[in-house]
């Protein structure tokens, strides 16, 4: 079990979000690397879906046009399940 996220020091340790708000013009794929390092630099134990509501809440709070906003509001979504066959399933017809 994660621990309890309570301020930004413990959401985006490196500033890595912050800093991303700031970036003049920014694009959704520099948004989506800069998620993949924020991902990355979190501390053990912390839980990512309570860290990207912590930073959403507060940079993304008024700046829905942003693409950094786009880019964690997708994250908090939950993927959809893989249909993918493999192995034999896959090679013969279901009937």
């Amino acid at each position: 079990m994660g621990r309890r996220i309570l301020d930004l020091t413990v959401a985006d340790p490196k500033g890595l979000v912050r800093e991303s708000y700031q970036i003049e013009g920014i694009s959704d794929a520099e948004c989506r690397s800069i998620l993949i390092d924020w991902a990355l630099s979190l501390g053990r134990g912390v839980e990512t879906a309570e860290a990207l509501r912590v930073v959403l809440a507060h940079y993304g709070a008024g700046a829905d046009a942003h693409p950094m906003t786009a880019v964690l509001t997708a994250g908090l979504m939950a993927p959809t399940t893989p249909r993918r066959r493999g192995g034999r399933a896959a090679r013969v017809e279901q009937g």
